[in-house]
């Protein structure tokens, strides 16, 4: 019995001194509002601003899918220099377009950030304040711990008191475990809120790439637009010309490819037993050169520039020019052609299961032909750059055309890179 009137006692005393505390804490309750007041407009601000920017985006993007529209359908007429220039001139609107779109989304991320960085503050003020209040009460349950019962006892009336009161402590106690669960529900979102964060940052990241991309193709459709103006002077008979020479280039091209690469590869499975048949297309290739700035022409890609001519049998790898290409696998020299200053250039090797790799807008040959080389060799410079040495007419920036023939007909590179 002594010991439940102990217990009743310091609960009493605790309850006692709880309502001086929350009157000595209604100067820094006032404090943390107005801050909290202040987060909570800065984040309804930033919403607006995000809105806002997210109607331009889609703006912007009918505007792209417009002229996406008129590409394809300018693609589908017969091939001719009024066409051809109309498709360079709607490809070069369509860049700048998805180029301002991008600038609006990394503008959008930006805000997005400061929006979730302004939650974070708001959810750290929030924890702090009820640490704080959880804090200040345990204080006191220990402070009025070290009184005496019959102090607490002579302080109040009567018994029915003391159980109004303990009726109340037990509201008091459901609030505090109240406030420990808004604690953990608090933690848990500013974890959330983190990720999302730093979600953005890369995603942002990842935008400016892209539109660095995105600047260099706008450079290639703009000397493209200019080469093709340049070579036919705006004449549609000289474009006409232009288009048969460049045709009947490329097939002797790959004519010679072809051709050579039977007559290698049957002298040297007769001569050598790493080039037999084995399992045809079991070989696998490493990347000639880094594609971390991206792939500007995919196999058989629909809007490959100059698709009126040939069907694009290669991946186009963005390179700056002059960088090292390195053999994909072991292999043989089949082929090296030196187009001089304003030929093509290019670099063929013969691997074994029936495949092989040709290297395009070659700037410099390192190897010589009826050679072997090792993975990871230097076989050659990349090219690429209108009017430099080995680019040849069909190129409108530096970048490495990557070909691989399995059998002797072009196959997607992409299957047989890691």
């Amino acid at each position: 019995m002594v010991q439940k009137i102990r217990k009743i006692a310091v609960v009493l005393m605790a309850i006692s001194l709880i309502v001086p505390f929350n009157f000595s804490r209604i100067q820094a309750a006032k404090a943390e509002d107005t801050t909290a007041n202040g987060l909570v407009q800065e984040i309804s601000s930033l919403d607006k601003e995000i809105d806002a920017k997210k109607k331009e985006i889609e703006a912007l993007q009918k505007k792209s899918d417009s002229y996406k529209k008129q590409i394809e359908a300018a693609q589908k007429k017969t091939v001719s220099l009024s066409t051809e220039l109309a498709i360079l001139s709607n490809k070069i609107a369509k860049i700048k377009i998805d180029i301002e779109t991008t600038e609006k989304k990394i503008e959008t991320i930006t805000l997005e950030i400061q929006n979730l960085e302004a939650q974070i503050q708001e959810r750290e003020a929030e924890i702090s304040v009820n640490k704080d209040r959880i804090s200040e009460f345990l204080r006191l349950i220990y402070r009025n711990d070290q009184k005496g019962y019959l102090e607490v006892i002579a302080a109040n009336q009567s018994f029915s008191e003391v159980f109004d009161q303990m009726k109340y402590v037990e509201n008091l106690q459901a609030d505090l475990q109240s406030v420990l669960n808004k604690i953990q529900e608090l933690k848990a979102s500013l974890e959330e809120q983190k990720n999302q964060r730093e979600n953005k940052k890369v995603e942002a990241e990842n935008s400016k790439l892209e539109m660095v991309k995105m600047q260099s193709s706008l450079e290639e459709q703009i000397v493209n637009k200019e080469g093709l103006l340049d070579k036919t002077y705006a004449s549609e008979k000289q474009f006409q010309n232009w288009l048969l020479q460049s045709k009947y280039e490329e097939e002797q091209i790959n004519s010679e490819i072809t051709s050579l690469e039977r007559t290698i590869r049957q002298r040297l499975e007769e001569s050598d037993e790493a080039f037999s048949s084995g399992q045809s297309g079991s070989v696998a290739l490493s990347w000639p050169v880094d594609p971390s700035r991206g792939i500007t022409a995919t196999f058989h890609d629909p809007d490959y520039p100059y698709r009126y001519i040939f069907e694009h049998p290669a991946i186009d790898i963005r390179a700056y020019q002059g960088t090292p290409l390195k053999a994909p696998a072991p292999g043989y020299v089949a082929k090296v052609k030196n187009g001089g200053q304003k030929g093509y250039s290019y670099i063929m090797l013969i691997h074994a299961n029936g495949l092989s790799t040709v290297y395009g807008h070659a700037s410099k040959i390192n190897v010589q032909e009826d050679t072997y080389v090792i993975r990871g060799q230097v076989i050659g410079l990349s090219g690429g750059m209108p009017g430099t040495p080995g680019a040849g007419p069909l190129t409108t920036g530096p970048h490495l055309h990557f070909e691989v023939r399995l059998d002797g007909i072009p196959v997607n590179p992409l299957n047989y890179l890691p």
